[in-house]
């Protein structure tokens, strides 16, 4: 199964366009929030299931889940925008320590819109960084 992650889109069409055409085909979209609604966006464009969650900028939106967990190939994936975990830079522990009582095999957040990759105690943490407001010398 490929999955197509996402994150901190802020409603900019052109970047979710961009990331939508460099991708090679996958069988479903990861959304990590920040502008949820561009789910729906992204599940026209690419004909594809996108799971999206809130962020901490859809707070005033209708956007109901912060959380979405998912079973896909044998795995957990617990899908989180991760603000109200104090995701700050590569400070994951909360994190961590929720995704170990959640068992999740893996952990997909944004928040800071800095990629992140890295494997703790089993457990795979992804954050594809922003796709449309980049920080830290990462390119959308």
């Amino acid at each position: 199964m490929r999955l197509g992650i996402i994150s901190d889109t802020h409603g900019d069409m052109t970047a979710m366009r961009q990331v939508a055409a460099l991708t090679p085909p996958v069988d479903c979209w990861l959304h990590a929030g920040d502008h949820a609604r561009d789910g729906a966006f992204l599940e026209k464009l690419t004909n594809v299931t996108v799971y999206a969650v809130c962020g901490n900028t859809d707070l005033f939106l209708d956007c109901k889940k912060i959380d979405e967990f998912i079973t896909m190939a044998g795995k957990k994936i617990w899908l989180t925008h991760g603000h109200t975990y104090h995701v700050h830079g590569n400070d994951v522990h909360e994190l961590l320590y929720r995704g170990r009582q959640y068992d999740a095999d893996i952990i997909i957040f944004g928040h800071t819109h800095e990629p992140y990759v890295d494997c703790i105690d089993g457990r795979l943490l992804i954050n594809p960084g922003s796709a449309s407001r980049p920080r830290g010398g990462s390119a959308a």
